[in-house]
């Protein structure tokens, strides 16, 4: 904390250094409160042409009875016509929950279905996995725990040859996954990362976009650090999500989404990040951020954000790698016109979907917080006035325009000249007036390194009432050494 018992300021090598470790403190928690928000969450895969054509029909809620009915015949039917016909009625009733806890708990149930899916009739084999598929939706776990059974066939079939039926099994296991703990300590003895590992150089397009839901699922659970993401990053996976992340021609959307997210949770593992760097994972994190940027300004397709949010994300927990020296080699991330890139984002986001501002503005506080070159390309491109402008959108976003400004005071006189005179004061003095503590102590921080820094910006300070505002602060106890130090400064300046 600052303290206010001396009459005069403490060095300006001591005073930098506490506000940059307070705010590592600050930035640590926030990483944390990142990694615990994830995208928990199912999918259900369903044939709209099927649907189409069933569509006449109302699935209900099936009984005991009639399940039997359905398994009979689908089992031993004459004809291979009626047995399809009974595994879709079947499949049309487990839309229901009602429906799927009365087969779970029906005897030898699940045992007939698993005897279906390895039949060595294709249709057949895929109504099968379509019930399964049904059955990974329930939001119950018990439900995807009775489809245990079911995983190592599900497994196998990831290698075989029906892109179709391949895509099914990947959703399927990815709502498995997510459910049970029981499903996934299951799984990992079957070989599951080495037979999503396999899927990653399929050529068709759903399969990745399948395979990426499937292994962000998988990332996701509470023993990925130590039991999943060290034998995905052993794997040839992490090689190839970043090829599927290069900008270009081939770059999918509905993949790139998919895997930026899964290359998200691998990093914010630590597991070994390093080893992302080395494969170039900020320079083509940074690409993508570029290509992403660029396509904002040709369209206003709204599927954009949904991969800007995740490669924001990755750039931004990668760049506080201790080991990582912004500009610092051949793998690091030292191209200015990232900056240009982000503040087209910023306004997209602005405009679009302002709940991912923040977003932006973590990356460039990561990007500013140890990089002169970065602070300068700030200052060059006239990028001040357009940060000042969305102060006023939330506390968040102000608290975060703050730390960034910060950051490019702290690089010493030269920068600050820069910053002071212009419309920072007006900005500054309205940050002083909110009732949010954080908003306030950041603004009381960029003050002092504009004080250490440019002197006559005391002068003005005082000639705008700042002392009686600094008063309105000076009983909150986590403000009050900061309000001390900042009057101090004034009165003997």
């Amino acid at each position: 904390m600052w303290s206010g018992r001396q009459g005069r300021l403490r060095p300006v090598g001591c005073v930098v250094e506490e506000l940059r470790c307070r705010r590592r403190e600050r930035e640590a928690a926030l990483r944390k409160a990142r990694r615990e928000q994830q995208l928990v969450s199912k999918r259900l895969l369903r044939d709209d042409v099927l649907e189409e054509v069933e569509g006449g029909c109302v699935a209900k809620i099936l009984g005991e009875a009639e399940i039997q009915q359905f398994l009979r015949l689908a089992q031993r039917g004459t004809e291979e016509k009626e047995r399809e016909r009974a595994l879709v009625s079947l499949r049309r009733g487990l839309q229901h929950p009602e429906t799927q806890q009365t087969f779970i708990w029906l005897e030898g149930s699940i045992r007939t279905l698993v005897g279906l899916l390895t039949s060595s009739q294709a249709l057949l084999q895929l109504e099968a996995a379509r019930c399964l598929h049904e059955l990974s939706h329930s939001e119950q776990s018990a439900v995807a725990e009775a489809c245990l059974p079911a995983t190592s066939y599900l497994l196998t079939y990831l290698s075989g040859h029906s892109s179709d039926f391949i895509e099914l099994c990947l959703y399927t296991l990815g709502n498995l996954i997510v459910e049970s703990e029981a499903v996934r300590r299951q799984l990992l003895p079957q070989g599951i990362v080495p037979a999503l590992a396999a899927c990653i150089q399929s050529p068709h397009l759903t399969v990745l976009e399948a395979l990426g839901y499937a292994l962000s699922q998988l990332l996701q659970a509470k023993e990925a650090p130590e039991m999943i993401i060290p034998s995905v990053l052993g794997s040839i996976l992490p090689q190839h999500i970043l090829r599927l992340l290069q900008p270009g021609p081939k770059l999918n959307l509905g993949v790139a989404v998919e895997f930026a997210w899964c290359l998200h949770y691998i990093i914010c593992s630590q597991v070994n990040n390093a080893l992302l760097i080395h494969h170039g994972g900020l320079s083509t994190l940074g690409l993508l951020l570029l290509d992403v940027a660029a396509a904002v300004q040709r369209t206003e397709d709204a599927g954009l954000e949904l991969l800007a949010c995740p490669v924001l994300r990755c750039l931004s927990n990668l760049l506080t790698e201790a080991a990582v020296e912004v500009g610092g080699g051949p793998n690091q991330l030292d191209d200015e016109r990232v900056v240009a890139a982000l503040f087209i984002l910023l306004q997209f986001f602005l405009q679009k979907q302002p709940s991912l501002l923040p977003e932006g503005l973590w990356l460039l506080n990561n990007l500013t917080a140890n990089s002169s070159s970065f602070c300068t390309s700030l200052l060059s491109m006239d990028l001040i006035e357009p940060l000042l402008q969305l102060l006023p959108v939330s506390n968040v976003v102000s608290v975060l325009v703050l730390t960034v400004l910060c950051n490019v005071a702290e690089k010493g006189p030269a920068y600050c000249q820069h910053l002071w005179p212009g419309p920072l004061l007006p900005c500054l003095m309205g940050m002083l007036a909110s009732s949010d503590t954080e908003v306030v102590g950041q603004s009381l921080e960029l003050l002092q390194l504009l004080f250490l820094y440019r002197p006559e910006a005391v002068e003005a300070f005082l000639q705008q009432s700042g002392l009686q505002v600094l008063e309105k602060h000076q009983e909150a106890a986590q403000l009050q050494d900061r309000v001390h130090a900042l009057q101090k400064t004034a009165l003997h300046r």
